[in-house]
């Protein structure tokens, strides 16, 4: 089964850090196959709090997605974030 990593923005604040960070992560989502299939774009909140971000990742399996988010590749690029992003972050098994 593939896996997906699921990442919602609950806030941002500074634009410059999240391009640091992305362009960094990258990096690490080419390394183990990932597709980005959600970066961002226009939403419309159906239910609950509204999000200014919200990126989906495919990955060939769900194992190689935690292998992924717990790369010193991907901690290096997380790292940036701190203190300038909240978001909620999960790797789900799905078809």
């Amino acid at each position: 089964m593939k896996g997906y990593v699921v990442c919602v923005y609950k806030s941002i604040s500074s634009q410059e850090k999240l391009k640091e960070y992305a362009n960094k992560a990258r990096t690490a989502v080419q390394k183990y196959k990932g597709k980005f299939l959600i970066r961002g774009g226009k939403t419309i909140t159906n239910e609950g709090v509204s999000s200014p971000r919200t990126v989906v990742i495919e990955f060939p399996s769900y194992d190689d997605a935690n292998l992924f988010y717990n790369s010193k590749e991907y901690q290096d690029a997380h790292e940036i974030l701190k203190g300038y992003a909240e978001r909620h972050h999960q790797t789900i098994e799905g078809n």
